[in-house]
């Protein structure tokens, strides 16, 4: 038996009370801040905002709103619930929440920190297309609260697990950057051809057209297979046969198709790395496209194509197309300019073998260094919600 089982035993067998955020933590918000704001009062404490990368940290003033020991939590957006542990001088912007414990001396923060990263996402409305998770929500979300004493174990394990997880997964991560580098280095070098082989214009083999008629509120759970430029993006890998989503046969009917083999190009994106993003349609059945697309028709390997469109060498071509600053575009007819090495298709074949076997280890999440990273995560989370999980004694009354 570990320690914490022997204290859960001694301390509370019959279970913990549940309490109400609202009951145990002083809850607020923070202030608008604008970009001129901290341009203008640059400094060396904090600020943290809505994003979670950086720890959510938007920049540095000379001024601090808090000092202490906090949590911060996500209120709007496509982070909201997440939740932050906060010590020392900060601030925070207005789509963040603050908790301030109550009684510190019968509760640790950090506990509250733990177990609120297992509940708060819980509790989300994520209607209306924005996210929320609202004070008066955030404040009537109950939470075991055990003795003193088992806080203290949970915390002690937790950080210590929370520090050896991370960092297997930073030197995981880091193995995974390095092997995607070599990936990409190994995959341009395959498609990197001296004289012997012929140039042409993907007009010489290809026909584009523009996807649309439909969006995202068309978006059904059964009915006929679409594609929406954005889930090009986040969504699919490099090669699909079936679809998220779906569209009612109206829809699909008046709205533009691939076929199997068919290229989906996504023509528009916020960044210049991602335009020009592709997949290769695989499914028997054509496939609803949406706007921002070009539907590239060919007669060559489909991966072959597809690889091609993510080397550098096609990245620099893309440079000179693409047009835009906060919305970057490329233009499907000037697509066909592009110039593309086109070996015959046994040795197309030949290169696509090679360089799915090289993808699956980097990037298939049921493979490789992805799925040694996953498995480290869900196995955290498992332990961090095995920990957290008590009986409850009693509903706590007001």
């Amino acid at each position: 038996m570990s320690r914490l089982d022997e204290l859960i035993e001694k301390l509370c067998p019959d279970g913990v009370e549940y309490f109400k955020v609202e009951t145990i933590c002083n809850i607020s918000r923070g202030r608008v801040m604008s970009k001129n704001y901290l341009r203008n009062n640059k400094g060396e404490y904090p600020v943290y905002s809505s994003q979670t990368e950086n720890d959510g940290r938007l920049g540095k003033i000379s001024t601090y709103d808090f000092d202490g020991e906090y949590l911060t939590w996500t209120t709007d957006g496509a982070h909201a619930g997440s939740v932050f542990y906060r010590y020392g001088k900060f601030s925070i912007t207005n789509i963040c929440g603050l908790l301030e414990i109550k009684e510190k001396s019968k509760i640790l923060v950090k506990y509250i920190y733990y177990i609120l990263k297992l509940y708060a996402k819980k509790y989300v409305n994520k209607g209306m297309g924005n996210p929320k998770l609202m004070s008066n929500v955030m404040g009537s979300i109950k939470i075991p609260i055990p003795p003193l004493e088992i806080q203290e174990e949970i915390v002690h394990i937790l950080d210590s697990f929370t520090k050896v997880t991370s960092e297997i997964t930073e030197k995981l991560e880091t193995e995974l950057i390095a092997r995607r580098k070599q990936y990409e280095f190994y995959r341009d070098s395959l498609l990197t051809f001296g004289d012997e082989v012929e140039r042409v214009k993907l007009k010489d083999v290809a026909t584009i057209i523009r996807g649309g008629n439909f969006q995202k509120k068309d978006f059904r759970d059964k009915g006929f297979p679409c594609i929406h430029y954005g889930q090009i993006y986040t969504k699919y890998g490099m090669r699909i046969r079936d679809t998220i989503n779906f569209v009612e046969e109206k829809i699909f009917e008046k709205s533009k198709r691939a076929q199997k083999n068919d290229i989906i190009m996504a023509i528009t994106s916020e960044n210049i790395e991602d335009v020009c993003k592709c997949l290769v349609w695989m499914g028997d059945e054509d496939v609803a496209i949406s706007g921002h697309t070009a539907i590239i028709k060919h007669n060559q390997d489909p991966s072959y194509l597809a690889y091609y469109f993510n080397t550098e060498m096609f990245f620099k071509q893309k440079l000179r197309l693409a047009h835009g600053t906060k919305v970057i575009e490329v233009t499907p007819s000037n697509l066909l300019d592009i110039e593309i090495p086109l070996p015959p298709l046994s040795e197309q074949e030949r290169i696509v073998s090679i360089l799915d076997k090289f993808d699956k280890l980097c990037n298939d999440i049921s493979e490789g260094l992805p799925a040694e990273i996953d498995a480290r995560k869900k196995q955290y989370e498992y332990y961090r919600d095995k920990l957290l999980t008590f009986k409850n004694i009693s509903e706590h009354k007001d």
